[in-house]
C-alpha cells in the first residue's frame, strides 16, 4: 500500500469526532492513578454503528416513541416548550433529563440530523443557563437527582462532539457539589443512585487529573446508601419503611455502585459486591428473562410478577458498565439475556407503546389493578402512556446504550466485546492507528458471528472476547486456523500483529437446554434467547392518541396458553425441535422471527385466569396430571410478542412433597418461597414481613409467603409467632392452593393471631370470602413469640397454643382437604420461625 492510500483508508476509518482528540498517543482517557488501572472505557458516542436487526430496532425507536416523544408529551412538566429543563414553569424534574439521555444516545448513534436537532435544543439550554456558583437545570429545582441523567446526557453529548463547553460546565458544577454537600447531604433518590454522579466524576478525573475531584467521589459515597454491604449481604429489606434499598429501579440503577466505587478503594468487599448482589437478586427474585422481578419492590419469583421498563433499562446499563472494570464474561451474558428477551418484550413491535411491567407469565395487557405493590390501573396496558410517567421518559436509553456500550478499548490498546451484535466499531488500536471492525453477524438468532478488520497499517494489538458460559463447544478462528485453549465462560485474549482484511469468525454452537423456575417448572433456552409459547394475540385498541400512529391497545390470548410440557429431559434434542427460516428485518415479530421451536404438550384445564382476570393463577407445581391430547406447540423468543408463557408446567404423575417439611431459617434463601403481595425476608434467623410503606398497591394487606413445593393433606404444622407491630394479624396458611396477590386472593386455611383484638383465629378463604371458622381470647403482647400446633386430619382441624395440652380450637370443615404450607400477615409486621410439618 502507497502512502497516499494508507492516508486515505485512514480518514475513512477515522469517526470525526476522534480527530481532533487524536493529538497525541492515546486519543482514550483511561484511569489515571490512583484508580484502578485496568479498567476498559467506553468509546465514544458514534464510534460503534448498529447493523442489520439491531439497526432497526434504532430506526423503529426514531420513528416511534423517540421520535415522537415530545409530541406526545408536551405538557410543560413533562416535555413541553415550557418545560423547566428549558427555563420555562414546568416542573418536569427527572422526566426530561432521562428522555435527553436517550434522545442523545441514539441522535448520534443513528448520526441522524432530526434528532441531534432535538437533542442540541436540551443540550444547549443546559450548558449556556448554568448558575454562576456552578449548580445546573431549573433555577428552582433543589434536588441533585434529576441532574444524574442530564449529567450522562452531556457526557455523551461532549463525546460525540467534541464540545468544549462540557468540561468546564462539569468542573464548575463538581466544585459547587463539593462545597455543598455538607449543607445539603444527599437524600432519597440522590441518595440511592450516587454511582451515577461518581462515574461521570471519575470521567471527569480522567480528563483533567483534577484531585478535588477523588475528595468529591469519597463524600459522596460517605452520603450514599451501603450499597456494597446490601448488595453482599442481601439486605435489601433490612431497612423497614425506606422505599429505596428494595425498589427494583434503585436497586438495578445502584448495581454499578461498588463496582464504580472499586477503581478508587481497590478492595475485595467493593470489587465483588455487584456480582454478589445480583448472585442474590436472582436467586431470589430472579425471572426467565434474566433479571429480577420489580413491581416496584422486589417481588420474589412468582410467574406472574413483573419488571418494570426502567428496571429493564437501568440493570442494563450497570451491567455494561461492570463489565468495563470486572472482567468477567458472566456479566455480559446477563447483558444479552436481558436485551435480547426483557427489553423488547416491553415494546410493542414498532415501539411506539410499551408495557409499565411485564411478566414470566403474561397472558393479557389491558386495563386494570394486579394488586402489585405500587399498583397503576395502566401499568399492563400497551400504551405510550402505560403505567406511572418515568418509564415512558428513560425507555429510550435501552438500545441505544446497548449499542455504545458493545464494544470497549482496553488500556492495553486493544479492544474487548462486551456483548455481540451486528455493529461497526471504528477505534484506535496500538499507538492511535485506526481500525475499523465489521460484526457480521445475526446473532444472537444465529451462531456464527464474523469479524472483519480493517486497518490504515499494520498494528499490533489485543482483541478480548467474551465467550459465552451457555455455550459447551466454542470455537475461535483466526484466518481460517482454529484457536486453541478456547473455554466456555472466559475472556478470550487474542494478542497478535493484525493485518487489514484479517478476519475472525467466533462459533458458538447453540443447544436447547432447560432452567428451573418456580413450582418445578422450567423456562425453554437456546443460546441467549429465552423461548415461550406466544398465544395468538387479539389487539383492541381503546383509545387513539393525536398523534398519528399512536394507540392504547388491549392485548388478550386468541388461542389456548395453559400448556405443560411433555418432554424427556435425557433427551432434549429429540423432544424439541429447532426450526430455522430467513432472517427478517425485525426478528421480534412472532410470525416471521427466524428460529422457533417445536415442543410435545398437554392442556391443563384447571390451569386459568385468577380472580381479577388480569393474570394466570401461578404456574401449577409440577409435574401435573392432564388426560388431555398431546400436541405439538410452538415457541418463540421470549421478545417476540406481548402475551407469552415462559414458565412451563412438566406433564407427569403428581408428587408429594415428603413426610416432612421444616425450617428454623439459619440457612434459608427466599429461593424456595413463593411471595405475594408484600415481602418476606429472612434476618437473624427468622422469616419477617416486610414493611410496606411507601407502596400504594391494592393487594399487600394479606402478604403472603408459600413454601414451594409442599403438598400435605393430613399434616401437624407448628411455628414460632411474634408481632412486632401494634396492627393487623400474622400466622400460618395450609392446604392451600391458586394462591395470588390479595389479601383473600388464596383457597385454603389460615390461623392468625391478632395482639390488638386478643384473639387467635381460625377460618379459610374461598372465592375472595375470609370465613371465620372460630376465635378464642387469648392476652397476647407485642415482642413476644408464641408456639402454635395445627393439627388437621380429614375434616377435624384442632389449634394447640402455647404448648396446651388440650386444642384451643377445634373445628369441623370439609372444604379443603390437601395443598401447600406458608406463611401470612395481614397489616402487621411479624416474625415466624421453626416451622415443622409433618404428615399425619
Amino acid at each position: 500500500m502507497n502512502v497516499s492510500k494508507s492516508i486515505i483508508l485512514a480518514l475513512a476509518l477515522v469517526p470525526s469526532m476522534l480527530i481532533a482528540q487524536n493529538k497525541k498517543e492515546s486519543p482514550y482517557h483511561y484511569n489515571r492513578a490512583p484508580l484502578e488501572a485496568a479498567s476498559y472505557v467506553q468509546l465514544p458516542l458514534g464510534s460503534i454503528k448498529a447493523k442489520g436487526w439491531l439497526l432497526k430496532q434504532l430506526e423503529l425507536q426514531k420513528d416511534g416513541a423517540t421520535g415522537h416523544a415530545e409530541e406526545l408529551y408536551p405538557e410543560a412538566s413533562n416535555l413541553g416548550a415550557d418545560s423547566d429543563w428549558l427555563g420555562g414553569k414546568g416542573e418536569s424534574w427527572e422526566r426530561a433529563p432521562y428522555y435527553v439521555k436517550g434522545l442523545v444516545a441514539l441522535a448520534y448513534t443513528l448520526d441522524d440530523a432530526m434528532l441531534k436537532k432535538k437533542a442540541q435544543k436540551w443540550i444547549n439550554w443546559t450548558l449556556t443557563h448554568q448558575q454562576p456558583n456552578g449548580a445546573f437545570g431549573p433555577v428552582k429545582m433543589k434536588d441533585w437527582w434529576p441532574r444524574m441523567p442530564m449529567m450522562y446526557a452531556i457526557q455523551s453529548y461532549y463525546e460525540a462532539t467534541n464540545d468544549k463547553r462540557v468540561i468546564d460546565f462539569f468542573t464548575r458544577y463538581f466544585r459547587y457539589q463539593l462545597n455543598n454537600l455538607d449543607k445539603k447531604p444527599l437524600t432519597e433518590w440522590s441518595k440511592s443512585r450516587t454511582g451515577d454522579t461518581i462515574e461521570i466524576v471519575f470521567w471527569l478525573y480522567n480528563i483533567t487529573g483534577e484531585k478535588s475531584l477523588l475528595t468529591l467521589a469519597e463524600k459522596l459515597k460517605s452520603q450514599a446508601y451501603p450499597w456494597a454491604a446490601i448488595y453482599t449481604n442481601n439486605q435489601f429489606y433490612f431497612y423497614g419503611d425506606d422505599f429505596h434499598t428494595k425498589h427494583s429501579v434503585s436497586v438495578g440503577q445502584a448495581l454499578k455502585f461498588p463496582v464504580v466505587y472499586s477503581q478508587f478503594e481497590q478492595t475485595t468487599f467493593y470489587r465483588e459486591a455487584t456480582e454478589k448482589g445480583i448472585a442474590h437478586l436472582i436467586r431470589d427474585h430472579g425471572q426467565a428473562s434474566g433479571i429480577a422481578s420489580g413491581t416496584e419492590f422486589l417481588a420474589g419469583k412468582s410467574s406472574f410478577q413483573g419488571t418494570e421498563t426502567c428496571t429493564v433499562v437501568e440493570w442494563m446499563q450497570s451491567l455494561e458498565t461492570a463489565a468495563r472494570i470486572v472482567h468477567d464474561a458472566q456479566l455480559g451474558d446477563r447483558l444479552e439475556k436481558i436485551a435480547f428477551n426483557t427489553l423488547p418484550a416491553q415494546f410493542s413491535r414498532d415501539i411506539k407503546s410499551h408495557l409499565y411491567y411485564t411478566q414470566p407469565n403474561q397472558v393479557v395487557c389491558k386495563h386494570g389493578n394486579s394488586g402489585f405493590d405500587e399498583d397503576y390501573d395502566g401499568a399492563l396496558l400497551l400504551s405510550p402512556y402505560s403505567g406511572m410517567g418515568c418509564c415512558r421518559y428513560n425507555m429510550h436509553m435501552g438500545w441505544p446504550y446497548f449499542v455504545k456500550n458493545s464494544w470497549t478499548a482496553t488500556p492495553d490498546k486493544g479492544l474487548a466485546v462486551i456483548a455481540y451484535a451486528p455493529v461497526e466499531v471504528n477505534a484506535f488500536v496500538a499507538n492511535s492507528v485506526p481500525v475499523k471492525l465489521q460484526v457480521i453477524t445475526d446473532y444472537p438468532f444465529e451462531e456464527k458471528i464474523r469479524i472483519k478488520i480493517e486497518l490504515a497499517k499494520r498494528a499490533s494489538f489485543p482483541l478480548k472476547l467474551r465467550v459465552p458460559a451457555w455455550c459447551k463447544n466454542p470455537q475461535i478462528i483466526i484466518n481460517g486456523k482454529k484457536a486453541a485453549g478456547v473455554k466456555t465462560g472466559q475472556i478470550y485474549t487474542i494478542n497478535r500483529t493484525w493485518n487489514t482484511q484479517d478476519q475472525v469468525l467466533l462459533n458458538f454452537p447453540m443447544e436447547v437446554y432447560l432452567t428451573d423456575q418456580v413450582n418445578n417448572s422450567v423456562t425453554v433456552e437456546r443460546g441467549p434467547i429465552v423461548y415461550a409459547l406466544q398465544p395468538d394475540a387479539k389487539y383492541d385498541s381503546i383509545k387513539t392518541h393525536p398523534v398519528n400512529g399512536f394507540f392504547d391497545y388491549e392485548v388478550s390470548a386468541a388461542s389456548a396458553w395453559n400448556y405443560g410440557l411433555v418432554i424427556n429431559r435425557d433427551d432434549l434434542a429429540g423432544a424439541i425441535k429447532v426450526q430455522k427460516t430467513a432472517m427478517p428485518e425485525n426478528p421480534f415479530i412472532k410470525a416471521t422471527t427466524p428460529v422457533k421451536l417445536k415442543v410435545s404438550a398437554k392442556k391443563i384445564p384447571a390451569w386459568t385466569l385468577a380472580y381479577n382476570q388480569m393474570h394466570a393463577l401461578e404456574v401449577p407445581a409440577s409435574p401435573v396430571a392432564s388426560s388431555e391430547p398431546t400436541e405439538e406447540i410452538t415457541l418463540t423468543p421470549f421478545g417476540s410478542e406481548n402475551i407469552r408463557i415462559s414458565n412451563f408446567p412438566v406433564i407427569g404423575i403428581p408428587k408429594s412433597s415428603g413426610k416432612q417439611f421444616k425450617e428454623d431459617f439459619n440457612k434459608a434463601t427466599l429461593k424456595d418461597w413463593l411471595i405475594y403481595g408484600g415481602s418476606w425476608f429472612i434476618k437473624d434467623g427468622a422469616f419477617h414481613s416486610a414493611s410496606n410503606k411507601g407502596s400504594w398497591g391494592y393487594g399487600i394487606h394479606g402478604s403472603k409467603a408459600i413454601a414451594s413445593g409442599t403438598l400435605f393433606e393430613d399434616l401437624s404444622y407448628e411455628a414460632l409467632i411474634r408481632l412486632d407491630s401494634k396492627g393487623g394479624n400474622a400466622g400460618l396458611l395450609f392446604r392451600v392452593s391458586d394462591q395470588v396477590i390479595g389479601a383473600d386472593a388464596y383457597h385454603g386455611y389460615y390461623l392468625g393471631i391478632d395482639a390488638s383484638s386478643g384473639k387467635v383465629e381460625l377460618g379459610k378463604s374461598i372465592d375472595q370470602k375470609w370465613i371465620l371458622l372460630a376465635s378464642k381470647d387469648e392476652k397476647l403482647e407485642i415482642g413476644i413469640p408464641y408456639k402454635v400446633r395445627i393439627e388437621a386430619k380429614g375434616s377435624s382441624i384442632k389449634i394447640y397454643f402455647n404448648k396446651t395440652a388440650e386444642p384451643l380450637i377445634s373445628v369441623t370443615d370439609t372444604t379443603f382437604k390437601s395443598g401447600t404450607v406458608g406463611v401470612r400477615a395481614y397489616d402487621a409486621i411479624a416474625t415466624i420461625d421453626d416451622l415443622l410439618v409433618k404428615e399425619l
